[in-house]
């Protein structure tokens, strides 16, 4: 099957990854069947109402709607949800240092590749409020990232099988949109983005937050690791694609960014709205004077020490000497975290419990300021 033509250095991404490369570009042309079929059907109404709880299964329910919600429901057999908990715990301990990542690496890292932001550039989405946006994936990954929050039933399980039939209704329209070029870039979120958005969540985001100075323990990091390996079954990543250990995201991560034919305008768009957003909410916390006037270059500064130089570059993001602020600042916050959980009685649960307080005062805070009362974007009135 021949790969999207936008894409480049197919034959080196078979040669340094072999089966794994090749599997890469012909799911270039995969979606996710089970979600799609649900769409099909037109049965995502009544999906989003079960799993809601305010309707039942009722027998006319087409085997479309059966076969998700069984494979939803079902655990897989390595499950362990208490890993999944500890992982939530871990990350919102260093609540701070993951939102900060999130946005000045995730993201990022995702708008490298203009192939792989064609859907939100055609539903209009992309650059218009990146406050917005940066909501509507908090309210999905909080309860993600909760204690619980991904029991069947649980906001976190329901949000994140919404997310997926989102990503199914978005295929559905745009596969049969005429504008969309499917020989230049494939189907609309096949599988090979859906893995990456896995890694721009994890592995990504662990990266970045090392270079802020955070260290998990390797515990800790297999905790995290299978949260979202059970993210990714959830969410409709085929099982050959889903990363388990760091050395399957590090393939995933190389083989987006060596395929990728790079940004576009769409792209730096986006992020230079993101860094608005991000800059604003840095001065709030940053002292009067020349750290807060120089919010944006501080932002731009974490942008390029975590995706490097060539990835920012391409997304015209300045070049600043904030940059060497991470690895200036990396130390005191090791020496601080340690300090505090050797020194401090049940140091660590303490900073977990303070992570989970800040994470609901902020998120209280910005819905408010921004008007935000919806949670996810399948909740928004169509006008």
């Amino acid at each position: 099957m021949e790969h999207p033509t936008a894409l480049v250095n197919a034959d080196l991404a078979v040669a340094r990854h072999g089966a794994l490369g090749r599997r890469w570009l012909d799911a270039m042309w995969d979606g996710d069947p089970l979600a799609d079929a649900v769409v099909a059907d037109g049965e995502t109404r009544r999906l989003r109402a079960v799993l809601a709880g305010s309707e039942v299964l009722q027998d006319d329910a087409p085997d479309s709607l059966r076969a998700l919600l069984a494979a939803v429901g079902t655990d897989p057999d390595w499950l362990d949800r208490d890993a999944c908990d500890r992982a939530a715990d871990h990350l919102t301990r260093q609540t701070r240092e993951f939102g900060l990542v999130l946005a000045a690496a995730s993201l990022l890292a995702g708008a490298t590749n203009h192939v792989a932001g064609k859907p939100l550039a055609f539903t209009g989405r992309y650059a218009s409020n990146a406050a917005v946006r940066s909501l509507e994936v908090a309210a999905w990954l909080t309860p993600v990232t909760t204690r619980g929050g991904l029991l069947p039933s649980a906001p976190g399980f329901e949000r994140t099988v919404r997310v997926r039939m989102i990503h199914a209704l978005i295929r559905h329209r745009l596969d049969r949109d005429p504008e969309w070029d499917h020989a230049a870039w494939g189907l609309p979120i096949p599988q090979p983005f859906m893995a990456f958005t896995l890694a721009e969540f994890c592995s990504v985001a662990l990266k970045a937050m090392h270079k802020l100075g955070v260290r998990f323990s390797d515990r800790e990091t297999a905790d995290i690791l299978h949260l979202w390996r059970y993210v990714g079954h959830l969410i409709g990543v085929a099982p050959d694609l889903t990363p388990i250990t760091m050395a399957d995201y590090d393939a995933i991560e190389d083989l987006y960014m060596l395929t990728s034919p790079g940004p576009d305008a769409e792209d730096r768009r986006f992020i230079a709205a993101l860094t608005d957003f991000q800059a604003s909410e840095a001065a709030r916390i940053l002292p009067p004077g020349p750290a807060r006037r120089n919010a944006k270059n501080i932002i731009n500064g974490y942008q390029r020490a975590f995706v490097g130089d060539a990835a920012a570059d391409a997304l015209q993001i300045p070049d600043t000497r904030f940059k060497h602020l991470p690895r200036a600042t990396a130390p005191l916050r090791i020496a601080a975290f340690t300090l505090h959980d050797r020194l401090v009685p049940h140091g660590k649960a303490r900073r977990t419990a303070r992570g989970f307080r800040h994470r609901t005062a902020e998120l209280t805070r910005m819905r408010t300021e921004h008007d935000v009362t919806h949670n996810l974007v399948d909740e928004v009135p169509v006008s």
